[in-house]
């Protein structure tokens, strides 16, 4: 954790977090009350609060403006609104719903209550849009920019916990699977603590507002092969992979929009399958627009933990993968 701790004020800045109850946006309360924040936390409702939110939770509905207004600012003054929101299945109405209409109405009544400042999370895939939630939220980072507040957009690339899914597979004793051959993409992973503190940072560094931020995480981009190789190191096993054709997802996604026509309940199931595709051909890196490729050399790094370090945490058992959405296996 970051021992950066803003100048002191007479009334300490006061932030709206929305998402708090994500595993990031947990991560980021924490930052910011490390810092000396005062912090407050606008969610759905109070079942199944952790217990590091209770007491600094006000309880609403995002997707309407005035509930925002009565029941998340209650007249109160806020000097910033930190949103790690994010639709939780990616699909195309869970994506407008959440990724573009619910941002656009806490962005509303920021600046209805006075609001001059708003830091995103978004999501570094947004670079090369083919799917509904890339589009959603590259339509809200266009309002946001056009709103007249101070503004961060945090492009992050892959999180720690959307590359764990597979440590139990192993340990199991089954194959580690990937894509093609395992190098068709790379990332830089980032822990949650360390985007969290970043997007601390965005509160108060001037150099990080009013910016499109892309980040990653330290040390190398990394290949799903090389995920795998890692982690059978660390259990001190002889590497095994199990590679996976990419036609495959072609074929699934086919048949599901097949029989999309029949059974609504697989149009989803295509559209969660064309994010799958996605995820396993494009790399979450910066794209270089003037080589035509992604470039992991330019892709910013920030924060100290590694992949590896987190690996060695979860096959230890001294911490457990959070993963909610974020599981691919």
């Amino acid at each position: 954790m970051s021992d950066t701790v803003p100048d002191t004020f007479e009334t300490p800045k006061r932030i709206l977090v929305f998402g708090a109850t994500g595993t990031i946006g947990r991560a980021t309360v924490r930052a910011l009350l490390h810092r000396g924040y005062d912090v407050t936390c606008f969610v759905r409702s109070s079942a199944h609060l952790p217990s590091d939110l209770q007491g600094r939770s006000r309880f609403g509905d995002v997707t309407k403006i005035q509930s925002i207004l009565d029941d998340g600012v209650c007249g109160d003054r806020f000097d910033a609104v930190v949103s790690c929101m994010a639709s939780r299945s990616g699909s195309q109405e869970d994506a407008w719903a959440i990724d573009y209409q619910a941002h656009i109405n806490v962005l509303e009544a920021a600046r209805s209550a006075g609001v001059e400042q708003f830091v995103l999370l978004s999501a570094i895939c947004v670079q090369k849009p083919r799917l509904a939630f890339q589009h959603a939220k590259l339509a809200f980072e266009k309002a946001l920019i056009k709103s007249g507040l101070c503004y961060s957009i945090v492009r992050p690339t892959a999180f720690f916990k959307s590359l764990s899914g597979q440590v139990e597979r192993v340990q199991k004793g089954k194959a580690f699977l990937v894509f093609g051959d395992g190098t068709l993409t790379a990332c830089k992973p980032i822990s949650d603590d360390d985007l969290a503190n970043y997007l601390a940072d965005c509160v108060e560094k001037t150099e990080l507002q009013n910016a499109i931020l892309p980040i990653g995480g330290p040390g190398e981009a990394m290949t799903p092969l090389e995920q795998g190789q890692m982690l059978f190191e660390l259990l001190g096993r002889e590497p095994r992979f199990q590679h996976v054709p990419v036609q495959l997802l072609d074929y699934i996604i086919k048949a599901l929009d097949i029989s999309g026509y029949l059974i609504p309940a697989a149009r989803k199931k295509a559209q969660l399958a064309r994010i799958g595709r996605y995820y396993a051909t494009e790399s979450m890196l910066l794209w270089n627009e003037r080589s035509g490729g992604y470039d992991a050399n330019s892709t910013p790094a920030t924060g100290s933990e590694t992949l590896r370090s987190y690996y060695g945490s979860l096959i230890s058992g001294t911490r457990q993968a959070e993963r909610g959405e974020h599981a691919v296996f």
